[in-house]
């Protein structure tokens, strides 16, 4: 019980910690078993910049799907020469991603949402699930207002992967467009350009096109699906348990 008490305890103190002060306790407390997973989109470029100036050493992990838009190779690479830094890349399984093409074809995301879950499964779960193994602290990016599905998000919580818990924490979670634009004017944070074309959620090129002013962030992810009941829209990495 007293076990329990402390972790809820600490659960608390972290929740109403500051971005760069939850940066500084991961880093002193879990050294290299700590970091910031991304695909680069805004507020993982705003995490990156953050932690290079109050926790340096940081580790930065990605997830290439071998699917991502030029642009987002272009800016992988903008970050590591401005930040001097080196981004450890997670790939698809090849063996698993040639049999899933060969069964279902390269465009099987068009055919059903099963398919298109199995699609992300290959390519961004499961590679994702290989680089969780390597942490203990997880950072992401996730915010309040991308989603209906994200509204309640905390900013840290614990969940189970394969048996072992991680700490999850979204340091930006209570921020919104407002203050994103300040901080990235503020210290001249490199953004993705598809931002400039329309885009309010950058994953796959094709499974992530712009949005209308009136749609929500998430509308452009695997736009032909829209018309379904479903607010989560999201590839499964960030689904199921959330509860400390």
């Amino acid at each position: 019980m007293a076990v329990l008490e402390a972790r809820k305890e600490l659960y608390k103190t972290l929740n109403a910690m500051a971005p760069e002060a939850l940066f500084q306790w991961a880093l002193e407390e879990h050294g290299d078993r700590a970091a910031i997973i991304t695909s680069f989109q805004d507020t993982g470029c705003v995490m990156i910049d953050m932690m290079r100036r109050v926790a340096p050493g940081m580790r930065v992990v990605t997830v290439d799907t071998l699917r991502l838009h030029p642009e987002t190779y272009e800016l992988i690479d903008q970050i590591e020469a401005r930040y001097d830094l080196k981004v450890e890349r997670f790939f698809p399984d090849e063996k698993k991603r040639q049999e899933m093409i060969a069964r279902h074809g390269e465009y099987l995301f068009f055919d059903s949402k099963a398919k298109q879950e199995y699609c992300c499964h290959v390519r961004k779960t499961e590679p994702n699930q290989r680089a969780l193994e390597t942490v203990d602290v997880w950072f992401t990016g996730l915010r309040r207002d991308q989603s209906a599905y994200r509204s309640d998000t905390p900013k840290v919580s614990l969940v189970d992967r394969r048996g072992r818990k991680i700490l999850k924490v979204s340091p930006l979670a209570e921020w919104d467009e407002a203050q994103m634009k300040a901080y990235i004017e503020q210290y001249d944070v490199p953004m993705n350009p598809l931002y400039d074309q329309g885009y309010t959620s950058i994953g796959c090129i094709i499974c992530s096109t712009p949005t209308l002013p009136h749609e929500d962030k998430r509308d452009g992810r695997w736009r032909w699906f829209n018309a379904l009941d479903d607010d989560k829209k999201e590839c499964g990495i960030h689904i199921n348990g959330s509860g400390i």
